[in-house]
């Protein structure tokens, strides 16, 4: 009996296997891609001191931070768009003179909500005491809806492309879409810098002359659809 039901068992499961179809499907890509302006950018500034006393360096530092701070609120910007990310005081020896130095720094983050205002800032916040820019890398206040536009025009692509493929072949036609993979990314323009100890001038009327191209940022979206063929 046992041997009877194990047999039972291996042709059903065999029958049920030969039932099973292979869906019919297609696999194919789309991309969708936006490029805006931005409308935003994100300061890194520091300010950096050094000196043989560590109370004279921290003094020193701290007084021009108070100063940039206090510049930063009287543009308008609302304190929850700027913050301290980083604060260091620490003891640096150099091996040639022998002897050893303190160096202060403090480095804040600005989210300038308004890129009319950049030129400006960056002069005043120079002209404040700050000897160190360390990156501007812009924004794009609809970044959320500019991608889901972007992953729309992926998918768009995406069945246009397999409507083309199908359209040549007689009685059939592109049904639903059974798997989606995505890819995308999106690409920010991110001017950098090393150090500044002065801004660019007009050579007599000592306005700032335009400093950045602020390019564009490009939002890419891939995805990969298989559709089932009807």
């Amino acid at each position: 009996m046992k041997k009877l039901f194990l047999v039972l068992t291996l042709l059903t499961t065999m029958v049920q296997a030969q039932e099973v179809k292979q869906i019919p499907q297609i696999s194919v890509s789309g991309e969708g891609k936006i490029k805006v302006t931005p409308d935003e950018a994100i300061i890194t500034v520091a300010v950096e001191n050094t000196g043989k006393e560590a109370a004279e360096v921290k003094k020193k530092n701290d007084e021009i931070v108070d100063k940039v701070l206090k510049l930063i609120k009287q543009r308008g910007i609302p304190t929850s768009d700027y913050q301290t990310q980083r604060v260091n005081l620490y003891k640096n020896y150099d091996y040639n003179t022998k002897k050893h130095s303190y160096v202060a720094n403090q480095t804040i983050s600005i989210h300038l909500k308004d890129l009319s205002k950049y030129e400006k800032l960056m002069m005043d916040l120079v002209d404040s005491g700050i000897n160190n820019i360390q990156g501007v890398e812009f924004k794009s206040s609809k970044i959320k809806e500019y991608e889901r536009q972007a992953r729309k025009n992926a998918m768009l692509d995406a069945k246009q492309k397999a409507e083309d493929y199908v359209s040549v072949l007689a009685g059939q036609k592109v049904g639903k879409a059974l798997v989606i993979s995505d890819n995308s990314y999106t690409n920010y323009p991110r001017p950098m810098y090393s150090e500044m100890k002065t801004m660019a001038l007009a050579d007599e009327g000592g306005m700032p002359k335009e400093t950045l191209a602020i390019g564009e940022i490009e939002i890419v979206s891939t995805v990969t659809v298989s559709f089932v063929l009807e």
